[in-house]
């Protein structure tokens, strides 16, 4: 009888840590096929500002991290002054702080809608400023953001950022 609970009680780790195997292969085989992954140049020309003035360039770099993504932002607004922000969050809808100087949001909380779409939801000081629809096209080539809401300095922001995979 205690041999057979052994048995019973080995099966069972055996079957545990084979699903749990399962789900990691599943989550790492989920993040290695994101589209989303890779760097981005801001094409400015196809993309709309309202407000403008557009940056003179921008980089949009994704990366995988754990069950979500590590996001980074460089390039370089109107009037030369530097654009440098980031963030690592999973897609929980939880909040995750920015770093660097985003002056539209302190945090931001993201969702999965699709596998070619996600949702990232921008906050300032505790109040809801921009919502960004993030998709990438179904050959993999262009990142589009239609960002709306308020700004950091209150205007109202209706825009699409059409970025080029590098």
């Amino acid at each position: 009888m205690v041999a057979g609970g052994c048995r019973r009680r080995v099966h069972g780790l055996a079957a545990g840590t084979l699903a749990f195997t399962i789900c990691g292969a599943a989550i790492v085989l989920a993040q290695a096929t994101d589209p989303a992954f890779g760097t981005w140049k801001l094409n400015v020309a196809k993309s709309t500002f309202s407000p403008g003035p557009p940056p003179k360039e921008m980089t949009a770099t994704i990366a995988p991290d754990g069950t979500g993504r590590k996001v980074s932002v460089t390039g370089l607004e109107a009037d030369g002054t530097p654009i440098k922000w980031g963030y690592t969050a999973n897609f929980d809808r939880e909040e995750y702080k920015l770093s660097g100087n985003n002056p539209n949001a302190d945090v931001v909380s993201l969702r999965r809608v699709s596998a070619n779409t996600t949702r990232a939801t921008f906050k300032l000081a505790g109040k809801e400023t921009l919502v960004n629809g993030v998709s990438v096209s179904e050959d993999g080539k262009t990142l589009t953001v239609a960002s709306s809401g308020v700004d950091g300095k209150g205007r109202t922001v209706k825009s699409t950022l059409v970025f080029e995979k590098q």
